[in-house]
């Protein structure tokens, strides 16, 4: 059993693990209890030492390179190294440090190998504290004006052409808003997939969010990509993108339906065999259809175990 999340004002505390939501541009959105952390904590796991050190020093909580002795110690960590990291920063709190875990920026976990060092640190029964900063998922999908109740997020869709159109039609019929995240060395072809294989949606392309040059591109798919034609896309985006239409109610043909379930019946499937698979086939429920059926037959002509329909 994990033990017990302290009191903020005992934070950083020995022992835990802590996931520090940073600015994704903007520095005066680092939270008083983020800096509280990050300035306490005994080690700092980061994707790029260099520029988490940047920040650090822009926020006064680490001394330039040269000075020794201010500020937490900084740990590479990231997808090619996670491997060998997560056993030692385990260790690390297993001997009560403090650590702390960030993302080049945003809330660490999403779209990067924080959710790895979680899962260990939760198998092994260590208090893992997130302490909520900005997140550009969020950030791009309330301000898009797309309906933002029910979102489905997937990240960076594959590099491959073949493996992320794919994907997009695994994705056609999903009615949520989708939340994507793309390089902008990728966004012209993957705007174009969109728009071949979902169509012309709504969508909304956020860059430089929370920055003085914040850009939000759209409102369509169409209109996006004929602007970042003309204008090379600069900086990781974060496309915001409508949801597939509701998908129609199947139409009711009773007098074929009735024909087809007595079709199945005549070819020896019960009645409740018979309506559960053109239920499946039609879409329409089985109640309704096994209602057509008993209408359509005598009660004589029904087996015992079919005279009373069943709940679908």
């Amino acid at each position: 059993m994990c033990r017990s999340p302290v009191a903020q004002s005992q934070e950083p505390a020995p022992g835990v693990l802590y996931l520090v939501g940073t600015p994704i541009g903007n520095l005066g959105d680092l939270s008083p209890r983020a800096r509280q952390v990050l300035a306490g904590v005994d080690r700092l796991a980061c994707e790029d030492t260099r520029r988490s050190g940047l920040l650090l020093h822009q926020l006064g909580l680490r001394g330039p390179a040269r000075e020794q002795g201010r500020g937490p110690r900084l740990v590479s960590f990231h997808r090619h190294n996670q491997a060998s990291r997560i056993p030692e920063l385990l260790a690390a709190l297993g001997d009560g440090e403090a650590v702390a875990l960030i993302s080049d920026a945003g809330l660490p976990g999403i779209s990067d190998p924080g959710e790895a060092l979680v899962a260990a640190a939760r198998s092994a029964g260590l208090p893992v504290i997130c302490v909520p900063g900005p997140s550009a998922v969020t950030t791009a999908l309330v301000s898009s004006g797309l309906p933002s109740g029910r979102f489905c997020f997937e990240g960076f869709l594959p590099a491959k052409a073949g493996q992320r159109r794919a994907r997009l039609r695994e994705l056609a019929a999903e009615e949520r808003t989708l939340v994507l995240f793309e390089a902008p060395h990728r966004l012209l072809e993957l705007l174009e997939d969109l728009l071949a294989v979902l169509g012309d949606r709504p969508l909304r392309v956020a860059r430089e969010l929370t920055k003085r040059y914040e850009q939000q591109v759209g409102p369509t798919v169409s209109a996006a990509l004929e602007h970042f034609r003309g204008v090379p896309p600069q900086g990781e985006c974060t496309l915001v993108l409508g949801g597939a239409p509701p998908a129609q109610p199947p139409a009711w043909d009773g007098e074929a339906l009735r024909a087809e379930l007595e079709r199945l019946v005549a070819a020896g499937l019960s009645s409740r065999d018979a309506t559960r698979q053109l239920s499946e086939r039609s879409g329409h429920s089985r109640r309704a259809l096994y209602a057509l059926l008993h209408d359509a037959l005598p009660q004589d002509a029904l087996p015992q175990d079919d005279a009373q329909p069943r709940p679908s």
